[in-house]
């Protein structure tokens, strides 16, 4: 008996520390977190009731997985413990009973309540109000050197934004979890799947795999979020300055007046009863949650007592996480469709037997490409596991093999597009499949939707809906078509009266006149967002210089590289884009920049690059960018030490001002621009330039 249970204890350790490894490490899962727990738990059981077996490199005794190799280690300064697990009231209510063993008998407890987010734990370091560093959890003793990662993240300062009278901390270490809102990581997947790439499973994948990545550019682009929970370290300038912080309670109030991000639904309860009923609250509630939990984190609130608990393993006694159950369902894939994006990729997605998960009825879940279908083996007939991936993407994890019956059927990607027809085409290396007739209707809804989108031409109004109701009436073949359209064809359509039609026709008259970028951004160019079209246009400033651009002439371009000027270059070489652009052309689509100015000598702008941040007052940040290009200079995304001016408007980002702080890049207002290019009528606001005050 002593043998058997050595021998299941040995293979738990090994199963445990491959897939921690596959999660922690390389960010590819293969079994749901339920499953991932229950190993753990079993393991933990075993160990509790035959202590002899406990060594020192069981996953019990560790935090997590090593640090990638790519990236400099970081030594905490004291250890990120992990957390025990809990999966119902009964064991929750044990651990209060193991800790209060510990207590004196009289010792009044309060408690501290937070979702658990599920996200990437890490460590910001900041010295004398400036962050230093930022690191992973890592092995808890050893983590991931992620600063320049973390310095991408909007709402991770730079230098902490204190309130008045309060001073900050000659050193603090903040921990915390990065994450990534539910609504946004939907909206990233789409994007993903409409461009060929892979979906990411949950957003605690897509969080961990976006601040991992070696290339910060990736990252800024991806809507990262952090929450602060606790400090790790806190040095203050003298020995009695600085607030006391006693309570995990007190903390949370500090970071927040210290300008954090501080998870708004934490509470301080006095009462157990009533932590047990929060707890249950949210278990019921989580589908109201904006981010991904999988439990609740119930923290004993007084600091000194922590000390007095102590941690056993790797896990304080002062805290545990109560785990919500897992939300997954068994229900019947009854057929595998394929859907056509606004590039032409074919996506496959299941059509299943509705179920309830979660408080909702699934009746659909993307299958995301003809790799993964294969790789799960997915059939239609199967009896499969849904999931709701972050609590938000209907997801099917796996089919029920042993309850097949032979009459399920293997999926194939069509050879032709299941819309126009047309044969489809999948390139060498890529997952994606694609259908290559731009005129296949699918991709004429998609890319109208894209269009009229607020990143490209901001046309409001007009939806995915309404472009497939202006396609079927056989009013638009193309995007340009919208600019043909009459108030009597509109009113003639379902949904349409006076009102309606003029707003809309309103609307597609303004952005004729959109800055070129928008154009470019809109053209639906593969990897060519709204900054890459921004940096476009400010070497060809007509759609036509750019058109005629080599591929070796884009590559001079700061940020393109070979791939994506060769992406450039064939879009804009197609002869379904080139009779497009020439049919905007003939509705009055604005397809050049206004002609700069043209002054003897240079112009008193040139050679100068500024960077916009915050609201101006008089004109938008697109205006301000046209401004400068007209008198000689140009404007970036980001500050960096070839930046020759910050101009700042009402409520600038946190990020930008402090990175010009750092590199001592000089500021200015808006009157400040308008008297730098000579006109002598601006308004006498503050005196520019101004220095950032470090």
């Amino acid at each position: 008996m002593a043998d058997d249970v050595a021998t299941r204890v040995a293979s738990l350790r090994q199963l445990i520390n491959h897939h921690s490894y596959l999660y922690h490490t390389l960010d590819q899962p293969t079994i749901s977190d339920a499953e991932y727990d229950a190993l753990v738990h079993e393991l933990r059981a075993l160990e509790a009731e035959h202590p002899e077996l406990i060594t020192p490199d069981s996953p019990t005794q560790r935090v997590g997985a090593e640090p990638l190799a790519e990236f400099a280690k970081v030594r905490h300064p004291h250890p990120m413990t992990s957390l025990t697990d809990a999966f119902a009231a009964e064991e929750v209510q044990a651990w209060l009973e193991r800790a209060r063993r510990l207590l004196p008998e009289d010792q009044p407890l309060a408690f501290v309540v937070e979702p658990k987010i599920d996200g990437l734990a890490v460590a910001l370091t900041y010295e004398d109000g400036l962050l230093v560093r930022g690191a992973t959890r890592g092995d808890g003793v050893l983590g991931e050197d992620i600063t320049t990662n973390v310095r991408t993240i909007r709402n991770i300062p730079l230098r902490i934004p204190v309130s008045e009278g309060l001073t900050a901390p000659r050193v603090i270490e903040v921990r915390g979890e990065i994450y990534m809102p539910s609504a946004l990581f939907a909206e990233l997947n789409a994007r993903r799947e409409a461009d060929g790439e892979a979906a990411f499973a949950n957003p605690r994948n897509a969080a961990a795999g976006s601040v991992r990545q070696l290339d910060p550019r990736v990252t800024a682009e991806r809507p990262l979020r952090l929450f602060v929970y606790a400090i790790g370290y806190l040095e203050q300038p003298t020995s009695d300055a600085g607030p006391q912080v006693r309570s995990q309670w007190e903390a949370l109030e500090y970071l927040r007046r210290l300008g954090f991000s501080v998870n708004p639904d934490i509470r301080h309860i006095e009462d157990f009863d009533a932590v047990l009923a929060y707890c249950i609250e949210w278990m019921d509630k989580r589908d109201t949650l904006p981010y991904e939990a999988d439990g609740v984190v119930i923290k004993i609130d007084d600091l000194a007592t922590h000390d007095r608990l102590g941690v056993v393993g790797n896990a304080p006694r002062w805290a545990v996480a109560f785990k919500f159950p897992s939300r997954q369902a068994t229900t019947r894939l009854n057929e595998i469709r394929v859907q056509v994006g606004r590039t032409g990729v074919l996506t496959p997605y299941a059509v299943l037997e509705p179920v309830r998960l979660g408080g909702v009825t699934i009746r659909q879940a993307s299958l995301h490409n003809a790799d993964d279908v294969a790789r799960k083996d997915l059939r239609a007939g199967d009896m499969v596991v849904v999931q709701r991936a972050g609590d938000v993407i209907p997801q099917v994890t796996n089919p029920i093999v042993a309850l097949r019956t032979g009459a399920e059927v293997p999926f194939e990607m069509p050879t032709h597009c299941p819309v126009c027809g047309e044969p489809v085409v999948r390139e060498p290396g890529e997952v994606a499949v694609r259908c290559v007739n731009p005129a296949c209707p699918a991709q004429v809804v998609r890319h109208v939707e894209y269009w009229v989108s607020r990143g490209a031409m901001d046309i409001e109004g007009l939806g995915e809906k309404l472009a497939a109701q202006l396609y079927e009436a056989g009013l638009i073949e193309d995007v340009a078509d919208l600019y043909a359209l009459t108030r009597e064809q509109l009113l003639k359509l379902e949904g349409f009266a006076d009102k309606r039609a003029d707003n809309l026709l309103s609307a597609i008259d303004a952005s004729r006149t959109q800055p070129l970028w928008r154009v470019v951004a809109a053209l639906g160019i593969r990897g060519v967002g709204t900054q890459v079209a921004q940096d476009l246009t400010h070497h060809y400033t007509s759609l036509d210089a750019l058109m005629a651009a080599s591929v070796d002439e884009l590559q001079h371009i700061e940020g393109i590289g070979p791939v994506l000027a060769e992406a450039i270059v064939a879009h804009l070489a197609r002869p379904r884009t080139r009779a497009l652009v020439d049919k905007l052309r003939r509705y009055g689509v604005r397809l050049a920049e206004e002609a700069r100015a043209q002054e003897s000598g240079p112009q008193p702008l040139t050679g100068m690059t500024f960077v916009i941040t915050g609201t101006l007052p008089s004109m938008s940040r697109e205006a301000a960018a046209a401004l400068v290009a007209r008198h000689g200079g140009k404007v970036t995304g980001s500050v960096s030490k070839n930046t020759s001016w910050l101009l700042v408007g009402d409520k600038p980002g946190a990020s930008k001002t402090s990175d010009a702080a750092k590199l001592g890049v000089p500021i200015l207002d808006e009157a400040g621009l308008r008297r730098l290019i000579g006109e002598t009528d601006a308004p006498s606001r503050p005196q520019g330039p101004l220095r950032l005050g470090v």
